[in-house]
């Protein structure tokens, strides 16, 4: 069970400001493409399971990540998700964004697409009667940063109708967690001659 604090950012000033203020304590940049897959009928949305490519275009290298999320609740900016990952070849993940429908041959090599099949897609058999679409995606640059004892990531999201900023971290003590990345927070929106980070 991953467990993510998660905090919107109002504005790019303030995503700015944080960044700024967070970057004595950078440790990489990860230049992101998420795309969102569900079976032909909905077989995942309708039980809030979501099927995600994850592609980290970071130079010299780039890899795929294929990741079954699933159960996912989010409370007072607190989300709990079952969450199963595992790198995939980056060029069959290519492969599998222009024809969703290869997924499905992926079964006997991917322990999370064998999961799929089992889990939401019932007595279906032949992997070829597995049918997948591509529900769009999104561009995103993560910063990572250690502060606090935790791994902070600051996003800036891009989708066709914009741009959003949010703050995200995996923590064991996820209350704990969202009262530091709060307190982080409130530096962007107070006088910040008067406070720094340490």
């Amino acid at each position: 069970m991953e467990v993510e604090v998660k905090l919107r950012l109002p504005d790019s000033e303030t995503y700015k400001t944080i960044i700024s203020l967070l970057s004595p304590f950078h440790i990489r940049t990860h230049n992101q493409h998420n795309n969102f897959f569900d079976g032909v009928a909905g077989q995942l949305s309708s039980k809030r399971a979501v099927l995600r490519l994850r592609f980290y275009n970071d130079q010299p290298t780039t890899k795929c990540i294929i990741c079954l999320k699933a159960k996912a609740v989010l409370v007072d900016g607190v989300s709990r998700v079952e969450e199963d990952e595992e790198e995939l070849d980056p060029s069959i993940g290519q492969e599998c964004l222009i024809e969703p429908n290869r997924l499905g041959s992926l079964v006997e090599s991917s322990r999370i697409m064998k999961r799929v099949k089992d889990e939401f897609f019932g007595e279906i058999n032949d992997v070829q009667g597995l049918g997948f679409v591509c529900l769009g995606g999104f561009k995103n640059l993560r910063n990572v940063y250690e502060w606090k004892g935790l791994m902070i990531e600051v996003d800036e999201t891009s989708f066709d109708f914009g741009t959003l900023y949010e703050i995200e971290c995996e923590s064991t003590e996820p209350e704990k967690a969202k009262e530091v990345i709060e307190d982080c927070h409130s530096y962007g929106n107070w006088d910040l001659g008067k406070k720094k980070l340490e």
